[in-house]
Parts: structure tokens; C-alpha cells; sequence
């Protein structure tokens, strides 16, 4: 008899559970089987009786004692006591079957899975060995066998991580039809979920020993450089030049991800040219191999930067190669391409290719909009000192990367009026516009250096200024500046010098953690000179990014017995800059600080907090920034601790809101200056409808700073993101006017005017990312967002938003790393992605006032237009509109007015005749914003294809067509490429430079 039938000839269970207490064990056999048959209909009948069931599993000479527990567990899963029912389902042992698909079977699975992996996490977090219950193991491996024998690999991916079983998470790997697949699986879920950093750390580096299977798992490499220089080999010593395509595109993924020590470790790894039987310096490729048209560039100490690829091929026809008549043996063809390919990639290690890319791309796009800082200026009266730096800030955050410092040259007197730290601040800022610039960074700034340790004539001012631009031209960049920066700093005793050669020396040499530095700088901190001890503290944690090195210990000593709150403040910041990404690891240190009576050094730990635990949206992390948020007795801790949510949480900007919104309407002023920086830093660049909603009531708060810090964080917000996109860009656009041209000096005008230099910033061609498109963590901006966050407290730190910036641009290469032209398409309206309209010139007050001069004239015109229609009417009805055609402008009276209405008139039904196309040719290299990735198709038949589909960036290029002659859309070398400071494309152009700058 079926089960089914069994239920509905059976009212009632109460027969059954009496053969339970029969002596015969048929009997209680029997009526165990149908009582499980019968439980999911009668478990409230069953459950009176459990003792009874319970005594039948403890009796171990029942042989049948096995299926009383599983009884007792579904009577215990209906009842709602998932542990009992886990545990007797474990005593059930092979009767508990993994395979039945039953809500049952499915409940208590879920539930062993999350008991297992508690487990596990407690001997993963300990260290220390976990008794486990093996009968429970035997049930998750069971699950997960199951799920690979079944080829659902991703979820038994899933569970192998969860449960910290990195050997069945090999297993599925292996198993997989697609390992590059998996392997892509396997990186992006352990960074997502698994919040332990040493686990995940294991997890992504499972795939190291198998490059042969899966040439791409450059990234899942990324923190072991001897994995990336392997595969990297084996892809440029390859036959198919695709795969060589595909080793310059994990170079520039890696790029993309900012760890300067970990490329200059990954470049040193790879073989020089000299240790393949060649003359050849390891140098890398020239400029001329990458960019058509560039000079071969030459380092700051004058030695030539790199070996072009010909160059390396002349060498190898040399040396042991030269036969005794001085001619020369043929060379193995696939030597010669090997070296080649090696001196590009070096090249693209090196930053070199990205940053001259970028720089000719924000240069030949600039979209600027002078007229924004020319209304600004007018407005803004030099007595208040505060908005006049603020208007430097946006010029140079305005003009980041592009070289374009037009707003500099025809305001030569009105900068002039800087004086003292303003004097440091317009010096730096040409660092800013200069970034990127490596080789003639140091020649662009010569005016204003230091001159062998004396005064250059230029005053301390400018001379430290310089020093904090050179780092912000060099950042992530020390090769060729950081000696002249060290010697910089060695050679002065003035204070002011010693700030800005601290910072840049931080900048320049940022995650390298080289010791010389580290002494330089500490030799700076014990001087006890609050100016230059805070900018040696910043320094030291900008130098020690992550290392969580026990150097921090020596600062925090310090950070106690100086007397100097900057100092103090300073240290406090670059002991958190030494956790950044170190998570469980920073907890102690975290947790001492945060305990501390200081309130600056409570401030560091929240800090520390923030960038032990950046992106991972931690739930320990947000529970505790919150717990200060609210308790904390310092108004600056309770700011701080809200304002680092941004930091934890910018993996996932769309919780952000929701978390911070209760915040968001705190009584306390400051705690919602902190929640409009946590929307800020966290929706950077993503134009979240949710994050403008916050922010719009907080941008006309009644507290001053608290405006000032919404209007900044809106910007930040709405970043490259235009009026078609979202009305409400066109509105706060307004709203910033309209609170510059306010009579009244105050700090929300001084927002106002940062927040307009970031809306453009780069030429309107950057945004801010904190994450690159491999979903790794960008550490210069995260770092750089950071530092920028301290302007509370020292407004020449606003600069450090520029580390954040990231170029919205579509840059396909072909396999010498020139830029050919093709076409791909944008596949949505192209007013919803176009650059911002242009500001236009005030109308005058006389041209406002002219209707109301002659406004009875204009009334009659009008009405004398409106019979005339009238007329014009009921002729086409009388005789058709062609007759009428041709007589109107005959009969039509010479009135101005009128002439002006038909133009209107003409213009917009044009406008409503011709509707605006749904996509639109992008030609390469191409203005890409985060909002219109998701819209770009390449075109079919293109003769180009990305090795790697990506709708932004860095693109290599697959040419389908390589025997036709490539169309290069860069042909020529920029103006500002070859002779810097000259204006943009936009602009016109001018001679001199930025040096012409006077400085008192």
C-alpha cells in the first residue's frame, strides 16, 4: 500500500505508538516505519510520545534504534527545535538521506552547513584545533560529493568556502568544464562573503598552481608575485599572439589596482633581456613603442627610461652573436618577439603607458568650463581667505591630470593675492593639474624648488608648496623623484620646506615601506615642530600603507608623549594608514586606541577601523562604528566614526543610505556632517538616486558645516553624471550658484565652490572609483580619499581627493600598445551620457529690461499676429494649405516681432519633428561613464574585438585583419605632452608656462 493511502485509511496514530511499548521488536519495527511514513500528518499525536521514541534510540541493544532517532528528528523539525532535530538526525547516521528533496531533509541541511561552518570559522579565528563531530562532516561532505557528482560546481564552490574546506573547494574547481570559469567564481565570492582575510586569502590563491589550465588567474594571483610572474611568462613566451594580448591585459587589470610595491615587485621578478642571452637593458619599451609621435622619455636622474622594441632586437644581433667576420648569425625569431613583448610589459608594470595615455586622453577631451571659476573670482572677495584658497582647490581639482592651466595664466594678479599657507596651497595645486606628468614634473616646478638646500628666491612658502606638488605628480610613482625629495628634506630645517617634502616624500613613495624614508621622516618627527611633525606622521603612514608594522607601536609611543596636537593628529591617522586592509589583524591595536583618554587618538582608532575593514561591509565593523557614533563623548570621534561607514561600505553604496539615514537626522550637527560624508565617500561617482535623496535636505541644513559637507558629498555623488540622467543635477548646479554669488562669506561657500570643481573635475573626464573593474580595491584612492577627509582640520589636504580620480574612458590597444580608430556603439540616448551644457554668460540688466519699455507695443504686435493666424486658419480650411503656401510671406508685415516668433515657432516643431536616436558611434579612444558601461556593443564584423570584454579602460585588441594597415587615432603629439602647462583643447592656446606664476 502507497503512502498516500496509508494516510487516508489511517485517522489516527494512536494504534501505532501502542506497539511501541510492545516487547516485540517487530513489532516496534512496524510501527517505527509507518509512524515515519505517517509523521509529517500526525507529528502532534507523535510528539506525546517522544520519551517513549527517545528510550527506543538511547537503548543500544535496539538494532533499530537508528530509525527512532530519525522519528524524533522530523517530530523535533515540526515542533521547531532545529539543534534537537540536527542532533538525532546526525544519530540516524545513513538513514538521513542528503539526496531526498523534501523541506525536512533541505531544513536540516541548511542548518548542519551553518553549524559546520561556525565551527570551522571558531578554529580558523583561534587558531586552534576544534573537536568536530564527524558524523556532522560526514553530512557536509555528503552535500557537497553530491553537488559536484550532480555538475552543480558553483554550489558546491559555495559551500566548500563557507565550511572552510579549501580541498573540496580544489575538488569542484578541477571538476569543472570550465576551470577559468571557476576560478573567476571562486575569487569573486571570497572576496564578497568570506569576511576572515586569511581564509580568503587562501581561497584566492588556490588556483596558483595551475596556470596551465587557466592562463587568466592573473588577478586571483594578485598577492602572490611569483604566481603572476609565472603565468605572465608563460603567456609572453606563447606562439599565439592572442595570449600575449592577454598578458599585457592582466598587466593593466593589475595596474588598475594601484599596489605600487607589488608591480615593482612583479616587474623585477620578469627576466631582463640580458638574461635571455642578450645585451638588452630590462628597462621596458619606449614611449615611441607605446604612443605615436612621443619623445623617448628620459628619468628625473637623466638615464634613458627604456629600450624600445627595436632597439632590443639591434642588441641581440650583438655581442656573443658576432660571427669572426663581424657578421652576424640569424636569430631565433621567437627570441626576438619574447623580448619585445617583455620590454612592453615592463612598460605597462611600470605605470608608464597607463599615465601617458591618460594624460594625452584628459588633454585632447578636456571639457572645462572657465566660466564657472571666471564668475567665481568675481564673486569672491580676497579678504576672505578661506573661499580664495577654495577657488584655488577647484581650479586645480577642476583642471586634475589635464595640464590645462589656462585659469592660472590669465589670473596671474588675482593669485598673486595668496600669501603664507595660500602661497603653499596655489603652489601644490599644480600638482594636481600635473599629475601623472613623471618626466617633466621636476622641470615644471624648477622656479619654485628648493635650490640645493637654499632659499630659491621664492620664499618658504612656494619652495614647500612645490615639494607636496612634486609627491602629487609622483604618487604611487617614487622611481626617479623620491632622492631628490629625500635630499630635499635633508638639506632644510625650516619647517614649512620639511611639510610639504614630508607629505610628497608620503605621496610619492606611498605602500613601498622603505626603510631610508621611514628614517627620514621619523628623524623630522622627533624635532617636535608641530607644521612639520604632522605632515612626518601623515608621511610615515602614507610610506607604511598596510604593512601593519610593528613601526606603528613607536608612533603611537609618541603620539602620547609629544605635546603637540597636530602631531598628535598626524600620527594618530598614519598608525590607521599602516591597518589599511588588515581587518581581523588591526582588532588589538583598534582596540587600544579606541579605549584611549585622548580623543585624537580615539579619532585615529575609528580610523584604523575604517581601513582595517574598507569595502568588506563588516557587520562587527558597522556594529561598532555605530556604538561610537552614538557614546562617544568627543564630538570629532562621533563625526569621524559615522563619517568611516563610507569607508566599510562602499562595496555595497546602496545600503549606505539606508544605515546612515537615521543618523542623517541626529540633533547632533556634527554626526550628520558625518553621515553626508559617509554617502559621499561611500556613492562616490555612482549618481545613487537613494544618496541625493539623503543628502538634499542636508545641503540646506540650518547648520553651516553641515551645508558645507552635503554639498561636497553631493558633488561626489554626481559626478560625471548630467541633467538628462537625473533632473537634479541641473537643480543643485543652480543651488551652487546661487550660494557663490551669496554677499555673505561662510563655510558653506567655500563648499560651494569645491563642490563645483569636483562636479568637473579632470576636464569632466574622471570620476571617483574606489574600486577597479576586477572588483579589487583601488588602495591610492582609498588612501587618498582618506587624507582628503582630514580637510577639517588643514584645508592643503583637499588635494588628496585628486588619488581618487579615475579617468571615464574607453581605450582599446592594439598589440604594439597604439591606439587604433574604430567604431562601437552607446546603446541609450546620447543626452543621457553627454558632457554637461556649457554655463552662458549673465544676461545684462538693461537686456532684462528692454520688453518693459516698449510692452504696449509688443501687445499689439501680438495681437495683430493673432488675427493674422486667425486669418491664415481659416484660409487653409477654405482652400487647403498648399494654396495658402507661398502668400504668407507676401502678406506678412515687417515686424520684428513676428520674425522672431516664426523662428521660434520653426525651431521647436524642428524639435518635435526630430526625435533624438537611441544609441550612439563612439569612436576609440572614447568618453565612457560608469552609468554607460552597461549600454556599450561592439559592432559586428568590427575588425576589432576586446581580448577581454570590458566596456571601459584599458582594452586589448584582437585584430582580426592584421595584414591591413592600422588606422591610428592618435597620429601627433599633444601641445601639452612635449611643452607643459599649455592650455587644452579646448582652450586656446598661449604661451609660457605655470612657472611664469609670480610669487611674492
Amino acid at each position: 500500500m502507497a503512502p498516500a493511502e496509508v494516510v487516508s485509511t489511517v485517522s489516527s496514530a494512536g494504534g501505532l505508538l501502542a506497539m511501541l511499548n510492545e516487547s516485540n521488536p517487530l513489532l516496534k519495527l512496524h510501527a517505527l516505519s509507518n509512524l515515519n511514513t505517517l509523521v509529517d500528518v500526525f507529528w502532534p499525536e507523535i510528539s506525546t510520545s517522544l520519551p517513549a521514541i527517545e528510550s527506543l534510540y538511547e537503548d543500544e541493544s535496539f538494532d533499530q534504534r537508528q530509525l527512532a532517532a530519525l522519528l524524533v528528528s522530523k517530530v523535533f523539525y515540526y515542533l521547531g527545535g532545529l539543534d534537537d532535530s540536527l542532533s538525532y538526525a546526525l544519530g540516524a547516521g545513513p538513514l538521513f538521506d542528503v539526496s531526498e528533496d523534501s523541506g525536512y531533509v533541505n531544513k536540516l541541511l541548511a542548518k548542519a552547513m551553518d553549524e559546520y561552518a561556525s565551527l570551522k570559522f571558531q578554529a580558523v579565528d583561534s587558531n586552534h584545533a576544534l573537536l568536530m563531530d564527524l558524523r556532522l562532516e560526514a553530512i557536509v561532505e555528503k552535500m557537497m560529493d553530491k553537488c559536484i557528482a550532480d555538475g552543480k560546481y558553483q554550489q558546491a564552490m559555495g559551500i566548500a568556502i563557507e565550511c572552510r574546506r579549501l580541498d573540496k573547494l580544489e575538488q569542484a574547481i578541477m571538476h569543472s568544464d570550465n576551470i577559468n570559469g571557476a576560478l573567476s567564481y571562486c575569487i569573486n565570492i571570497s572576496h564578497s562573503f568570506v569576511s576572515h582575510r586569511k581564509y580568503r586569502h587562501e581561497g584566492t590563491i588556490l588556483g596558483k598552481g595551475k596556470p596551465n589550465k587557466a592562463k587568466n588567474t592573473g588577478p586571483v594571483c594578485k598577492d602572490e608575485p611569483e604566481g603572476v610572474v609565472s603565468i605572465l611568462e608563460k603567456l609572453l613566451r606563447s606562439e599565439n599572439k592572442d595570449e600575449a594580448l592577454l598578458a599585457f591585459q592582466i598587466a593593466f587589470d593589475l595596474v588598475e589596482n594601484e599596489c605600487q610595491a607589488f608591480l615593482l615587485k612583479v616587474r623585477d621578478s620578469l627576466p631582463d633581456a640580458k638574461s635571455q642571452d642578450t645585451g638588452t637593458s630590462s628597462g621596458g619599451q619606449s614611449s615611441e613603442a607605446v604612443l605615436v609621435g612621443f619623445p623617448q622619455q628620459v628619468s628625473e636622474n637623466g638615464n634613458a627610461a627604456s629600450v624600445n622594441a627595436s632597439a632590443a632586437e639591434d642588441v641581440l644581433m650583438t655581442d656573443d652573436h658576432h660571427a669572426p667576420n663581424g657578421s652576424t648569425h640569424d636569430m631565433d625569431p621567437n627570441k626576438v618577439i619574447y623580448v619585445e613583448r617583455l620590454a612592453k610589459i615592463k612598460e605597462i608594470l611600470s605605470g608608464q603607458t597607463s599615465i601617458q595615455l591618460t594624460l594625452w586622453f584628459l588633454y585632447s577631451h578636456n571639457k572645462s568650463d572657465l566660466l564657472i571659476l571666471k564668475t567665481i573670482t568675481q564673486f569672491v572677495d580676497t579678504i576672505n581667505s578661506a573661499c580664495h584658497s577654495a577657488t584655488i582647490y577647484a581650479n586645480a581639482i577642476m583642471h586634475a591630470g589635464t595640464t590645462v592651466d589656462t585659469f592660472i595664466r590669465e589670473n596671474l594678479d588675482w593669485l598673486n593675492k595668496a600669501t603664507n599657507w595660500y602661497k603653499f596651497s596655489a603652489t601644490a595645486g599644480l600638482g594636481v593639474i600635473y599629475r601623472g606628468h613623471l618626466q617633466q614634473g621636476r622641470s615644471l616646478l624648477a622656479p619654485f624648488l628648493p635650490q640645493t638646500g637654499a632659499a630659491g628666491g621664492q620664499g618658504p612658502y612656494a619652495e614647500g608648496g612645490a615639494l607636496y606638488a612634486l609627491g602629487l605628480i609622483h604618487a604611487n610613482h617614487s622611481e626617479g623623484i623620491k632622492q631628490f625629495l629625500r635630499d630635499s628634506l635633508g638639506y632644510t630645517s625650516v619647517e614649512v620646506i620639511q611639510h610639504g617634502a614630508c607629505l610628497g616624500l608620503g605621496l610619492a613613495a606611498l605602500g613601498t615601506a622603505d626603510a631610508d624614508i621611514y628614517e627620514d621622516l621619523k628623524s623630522v618627527l622627533s624635532t617636535d615642530s608641530a607644521v612639520a611633525g604632522e605632515a612626518a606622521g601623515i608621511g610615515m603612514g602614507l610610506l607604511l600603507v598596510g604593512s601593519a608594522s610593528e613601526k606603528a607601536s613607536e608612533m603611537l609611543t609618541y603620539a602620547h608623549d609629544t605635546e603637540h596636537e597636530k602631531i598628535s593628529r598626524g600620527l594618530a591617522l598614519g598608525i590607521a594608514l599602516t591597518m589599511y586592509g588588515r581587518e581581523e589583524e588591526a582588532d588589538t591595536l583598534i582596540e587600544q586606541m579606541t579605549r584611549d583618554q585622548d580623543p585624537i587618538l580615539r579619532y585615529g582608532g575609528i580610523y584604523a577601523l575604517a581601513l582595517a575593514y574598507r569595502g568588506t561591509a563588516n557587520n562587527k565593523a558597522i556594529r561598532q562604528l555605530l556604538h561610537f557614533a552614538v557614546s562617544d563623548v568627543c564630538d570629532d570621534v562621533r563625526r569621524t566614526a559615522v563619517l568611516a561607514l563610507g569607508f566599510v561600505l562602499y562595496s555595497v553604496p546602496e545600503q549606505t543610505p539606508r544605515i546612515v539615514s537615521l543618523l542623517s537626522g541626529s540633533y547632533n550637527p556634527h554626526v550628520r556632517y558625518g553621515a553626508a560624508l559617509a554617502v559621499g565617500i561611500s556613492c562616490a561617482g555612482s549618481g545613487l538616486s537613494e544618496a541625493i535623496s539623503l543628502l538634499e535636505p542636508l545641503s540646506s541644513d540650518a547648520v553651516d558645516f553641515v551645508r558645507q559637507g552635503a554639498l561636497i558629498a553631493m558633488a561626489m555623488v554626481m559626478v560625471q553624471t548630467n541633467e538628462s540622467y537625473d533632473s537634479r543635477v541641473g537643480k543643485f548646479r543652480q543651488q551652487l550658484e546661487k550660494i557663490i554669488l551669496d554677499k555673505h562669506y561662510n563655510l558653506s561657500k567655500m563648499g560651494a565652490i569645491l563642490a563645483s570643481g569636483i562636479l568637473d573635475a579632470g576636464g569632466r573626464n574622471v570620476t571617483i572609483r574606489l574600486r577597479s573593474k576586477t572588483k579589487h580595491d583601488k588602495v591610492t584612492a582609498i588612501v587618498g580619499l582618506a587624507v582628503f577627509s582630514q580637510f577639517w582640520y588643514w584645508h592643503p589636504l583637499i588635494y588628496s581627493i585628486s588619488l581618487a580620480f579615475s579617468p571615464t574612458a574607453f581605450i582599446g590597444l592594439n598589440y604594439d600598445l597604439k591606439v587604433p580608430g574604430f567604431e562601437f556603439l552607446s546603446y541609450a540616448k546620447p543626452s543621457m551620457f553627454d558632457y554637461p551644457l556649457p554655463t552662458t554668460p549673465p544676461i545684462t540688466a538693461s537686456a532684462v529690461k528692454l520688453p518693459t519699455d516698449i510692452l504696449s507695443t509688443h501687445a499689439k504686435a501680438k495681437a495683430r499676429l493673432k488675427n493674422e493666424a486667425q486669418q491664415k486658419a481659416a484660409s487653409e480650411k477654405q482652400y487647403g494649405e498648399d494654396a495658402f503656401a507661398g502668400s504668407s510671406s507676401a502678406k506678412a508685415p515687417k515686424s520684428p516681432e513676428k520674425d522672431c516668433d516664426l523662428m521660434q515657432m520653426d525651431s521647436s516643431s524642428e524639435k518635435k519633428v526630430e526625435a533624438e536616436p537611441t544609441y550612439k558611434i563612439l569612436s576609440n579612444p572614447a568618453r565612457v561613464v560608469p552609468a554607460q558601461e552597461k549600454y556599450i556593443k561592439f559592432l559586428k564584423g568590427s575588425r576589432y574585438v576586446p581580448v577581454k570584454l570590458a566596456p571601459s579602460g584599458f582594452v586589448l585588441l584582437r585584430d582580426l585583419r592584421p595584414t591591413v594597415a592600422d588606422g591610428l587615432a592618435l597620429t601627433n603629439t599633444p601641445a601639452s605632452m612635449s611643452t607643459p602647462a599649455s592650455g587644452g583643447s579646448e582652450a586656446a592656446q598661449q604661451e609660457g608656462s605655470a612657472s611664469a606664476m609670480p610669487v611674492n
